[in-house]
């Protein structure tokens, strides 16, 4: 009896056409993103100390971070009305132009004593963020769902670089500019590096984010594949384009987000996550110092908190593609909280505070991951622009806010009722957050 044959060979994988765009997608927004985030950490780190010199009062050092933080959270919108209409190159180009444009008034605010002006510079400057911000979700245009998670933390680990060393770099580059033009203040030197930077980082945008990955991911949900686009190798935009503003924006957002019981979720926890981070982040040195901490000291234990803020950023992503976003959302509060316990705790302790710090950053890691690709998974392509712009909005407002209030929250009742403060926050959203669980696997 003859053998049987042979079973034919299995056929090969069928090959994915979009994974060369999205591979060459990501890498133009990881280059842009260690761009943005050098241009941010070098001018953010030194903007206390030069609104203090410019003012002349101690009292007003912490005004220039809340301007910057407060224009990250305004230019939210308008920017990304912008994607909404043209895509999301010339909304990330134009963040960075604007963010440049302030560097430089930052800088000559600084070299005739105007503060009000420095103000409006670091307003403006805060556009560099809201780019930086907005690029993990132009991550999360192309990847398919299973895999949103991992584009939106591989884009945020990029920023690692910059966040980390940024802050070391900017007395270097505040002398050398200084060494070129004596009346630029050394701590206004580092503004002119930062502008220069966004520049290049709006160049490496515009001339390279092509395709647009989210005109091409809107034409690959309406079925269009083929036709002659805006511009070269972009597909054909769907439907009428009309005008759409910031009031527009946040009209649409707010009505997506609302209509979508995990959007609402998901924009609350990282309204709650990042507004505690910053809460107690910004007033952790003051206490450091307090109980006998070094500068150095202080340097690491901050250095410890970024790095849990951003290296961890690819397991934050694996995890949320594999458990879901809103159990990580979950474990983030969880970790948060821990970290509010730990720091308001420690008196002096400056390990335990070191720890509560690194926590505190890997908490706020998950929480943005999570958030991110819940907002972007909850609503419809068309409205996730607005939707997205509501969430950095709101993050980025109600941590202006937070900020705002630590000090005089620490000089009232001191660092351990902030951080309680800080922990309260945690408790109504992990509650939405468990409901909105038991609600998907009923």
């Amino acid at each position: 009896m003859p053998p049987p044959a042979p079973a034919p060979p299995a056929p090969p994988p069928a090959r994915d056409p979009m994974a060369p765009l999205r591979r060459r997608t990501t890498a133009v927004l990881v280059v842009g993103q260690i761009l943005g985030g050098f241009g941010v950490a070098i001018g953010v780190a030194l903007a206390a100390l030069l609104a203090a010199e410019v003012s002349g009062s101690a009292g007003a050092a912490g005004l220039a971070v809340t301007a910057s933080v407060t224009g990250t959270a305004v230019l939210s919108l308008p920017l990304a009305a912008l994607m909404a209409r043209h895509g999301r190159r010339p909304g990330l180009t134009c963040g960075y132009l604007i963010g440049a444009v302030g560097g430089l008034i930052v800088v000559v605010s600084a070299t005739r004593g105007w503060f009000v002006p420095l103000l409006a510079g670091m307003l403006l400057f805060g556009a560099g963020s809201s780019a930086n911000l907005q690029a993990r979700f132009a991550a999360a245009d192309l990847a398919p769902a299973a895999r949103r998670g991992r584009a939106i933390a591989t884009v945020m680990w990029a920023g690692t670089l910059g966040a980390v060393l940024g802050p070391n770099l900017a007395g270097p580059a505040g002398r050398s500019i200084g060494a070129i033009d004596g009346r630029i203040p050394e701590t206004a030197g580092p503004f002119v590096w930062a502008s220069g930077i966004f520049l290049l980082a709006a160049a490496t945008t515009h001339l390279l984010l092509r395709p647009d990955p989210l005109l091409t991911a809107r034409s690959l949900d309406a079925g269009e594949t083929a036709g002659a686009g805006t511009e070269p190798g972009v597909p054909p935009r769907t439907g009428k384009s009309t005008p759409v503003t910031g009031e527009r924006a946040l009209r649409r957002g707010w009505d997506a987000v609302i209509s979508s019981p995990t959007a609402r979720t998901a924009l609350a926890g990282v309204a709650v996550v990042h507004t505690a981070m910053i809460t107690i982040m910004v007033m952790t040195p003051v206490d450091l110092a307090h109980h006998g901490a070094g500068i150095e000291l202080i340097g690491l234990v901050i250095s410890g908190h970024i790095a849990g803020m951003y290296a961890f950023s690819p397991v934050m992503g694996r995890l949320a593609d594999r458990w879901g976003g809103l159990p990580l959302l979950m474990g983030s509060l969880g970790t948060v909280a821990v970290a509010a316990a730990l720091a308001g705790t420690a008196d002096g302790r400056h390990t335990q505070s070191a720890v509560a710090l690194f926590l505190l950053g890997l908490g706020w890691s998950a929480g943005l991951v999570a958030g991110s690709a819940l907002v972007t998974d909850a609503v419809p392509i068309h409205t996730r622009p607005a939707a997205q712009g509501l969430s950095d909005l709101t993050m980025n407002g109600c941590a202006a806010l937070g900020g705002a209030v630590a000090g005089p929250i620490v000089s009232s009742a001191g660092y351990g009722t902030l951080n309680a403060v800080a922990a309260a926050l945690l408790l109504p959203v992990a509650v939405l957050a468990l409901r909105a669980a038991v609600r998907r696997t009923a």
